[in-house]
């Protein structure tokens, strides 16, 4: 783990649930897992889930066995149910949870919305799909909205459907993973495909 600063601790969690997107996390996941960081999965229960790729996942934990200070990170795909209803309003909650406690919050896609309504976009930089995707959620927030890849402010990481790499390097940024040149070159390797991204990671041993 010669190329990362932060040392892998606590665990990061994966909230898991039906319909989830199965792309928008994987980049982020990945790279936490090969650089020492133990990932769990959380759902609404104990129950397996299924994605809306149609994997089926067995979640580690219920999401009411979760608490902020066992955890590094709390990372929200997005999910067609963020959109039909309030099944996941309990997410949302958590991480609210998790930002009073001062333990990072990273949401993607649908899971913006789901903290729109939450309130937790008020007073936050952010970003997701578009600008009036939140705007439907009647959210207070919407002078805060960046047209950006992915948004960091503090503790909490926002990111658009079509951003899995950027939404993974303002993670790995966050948890002190990669820093500097080192994660601008994982960017540039998994975002734009540029050779020569590589030799700077094989250099620092993030290969």
């Amino acid at each position: 783990m010669n190329a990362t600063t932060g040392r892998p601790g606590k665990p990061v969690h994966l909230a898991v649930y039906d319909t989830l997107a199965d792309w928008e996390t994987g980049h982020a996941t990945a790279q936490l897992a090969r650089t020492g960081h133990e990932i769990r999965t959380v759902g609404p229960s104990a129950a397996p889930v299924r994605s809306v790729g149609g994997l089926r996942i067995q979640p580690d934990l219920a999401l009411d066995d979760l608490r902020p200070e066992d955890s590094a990170l709390l990372i929200l795909p997005g999910a067609d149910l963020w959109d039909t209803g309030d099944s996941l309003a309990p997410f949302a909650r958590t991480a609210r949870a998790y930002l009073d406690a001062g333990v990072p919050v990273a949401a993607i896609c649908g899971a913006t919305a789901g903290l729109a309504r939450e309130g937790l976009l008020d007073d936050r930089d952010h970003t997701s799909a578009v600008s009036f995707y939140l705007a439907a959620t009647g959210y207070a927030g919407g002078g805060r909205y960046v047209e950006a890849d992915a948004v960091t402010d503090g503790a909490l990481v926002t990111a658009g459907p079509t951003e899995p790499v950027a939404f993974a390097r303002e993670i790995l940024r966050l948890l002190g993973v990669y820093e500097g040149e080192v994660l601008d070159a994982w960017f540039r390797l998994f975002h734009d495909s540029d050779p020569t991204a590589y030799a700077v990671l094989e250099k620092a041993g993030a290969l």
